[in-house]
């Protein structure tokens, strides 16, 4: 009976000792991990300290070895990303908020991306923009920081200019990239329109004299002109890079 006594409370003792470990292991998981809230929560603090140029959570939060794309396609260390950050110029105020957050946590490592939507202030004037991040936090010695981020700005049209209805028709005509290679620009009441050989025509919205773009699609569509003032030729200006077609009819 006593020896039946001692093993069961060996095995109690046993069992005890097994919870005990688990939830050590538990509370320092609990201590050394993170959750997307939190995630967020840092994020948010970072771009919140942006517009009073606040570099203290830029130092905190990234790596000292981190890399660093921002959406105008500069590479950046830390010391360059934190003297990046001043504050906003006299007349100038905004703020920056981060929106549609995921998250991918493992272990050491927690991937978060998301939306900023950013809103300025000019002297008076409103402005918006809004951009995409991916973040890489990574834990190292009991520390999580950024290790690795990237940022690229979202596309958006530019406000339609005031159309010069009496130039409409100068535009109208062939344009030939290659032989046998041609779109045509052709004019349906008020509205321009360009048509690459058989596929569907699109209008071309104007901007300012003589320079078009195309709903939703980077770039702009120039019309130039010789000494005498005819078109003579269409641009298709891609990031500054010129694609010429040539006015044959």
């Amino acid at each position: 009976m006593r020896k039946r006594i001692a093993t069961s409370a060996f095995f109690l003792g046993g069992v005890l000792a097994l919870g005990l470990i688990m939830l050590s292991s538990t509370a320092c998981k609990g201590k050394t991990g993170i959750t997307h809230d939190e995630l967020v929560r840092r994020t948010q603090e970072l771009l919140g300290s942006v517009a009073g140029g606040d570099q203290t959570p830029w130092k905190k939060y990234f790596a000292d070895d981190c890399l660093y794309f921002d959406e105008r396609g500069r590479n950046m260390n830390k010391a360059a990303l934190v003297a990046d950050v001043t504050p906003l110029p006299i007349g100038y105020s905004g703020s920056i908020k981060v929106v549609n957050a995921q998250s991918h946590i493992e272990r050491n490592v927690a991937i978060m991306s998301y939306d900023m939507d950013e809103t300025e202030t000019v002297f008076g004037q409103n402005m918006t923009a809004r951009y995409h991040a991916t973040d890489t936090w990574m834990r190292r010695h009991g520390q999580w920081q950024i290790v690795a981020a990237q940022v690229l700005r979202y596309y958006e049209d530019p406000a339609a200019g005031k159309l010069d209805r009496t130039k409409l028709a100068e535009y109208v005509g062939t344009y030939e990239l290659a032989p046998a290679n041609r779109l045509t620009i052709s004019v349906d009441g008020d509205q321009l329109y360009r048509q690459r050989g058989d596929q569907p025509k699109g209008p071309l919205i104007p901007e300012t004299a003589d320079i078009f773009f195309r709903k939703g699609v980077e770039g702009r569509i120039l019309f130039r002109r010789e000494d005498h003032g005819k078109v003579d030729a269409l641009i298709d200006r891609r990031n500054n890079e010129d694609v010429i077609w040539k006015k044959v009819q």
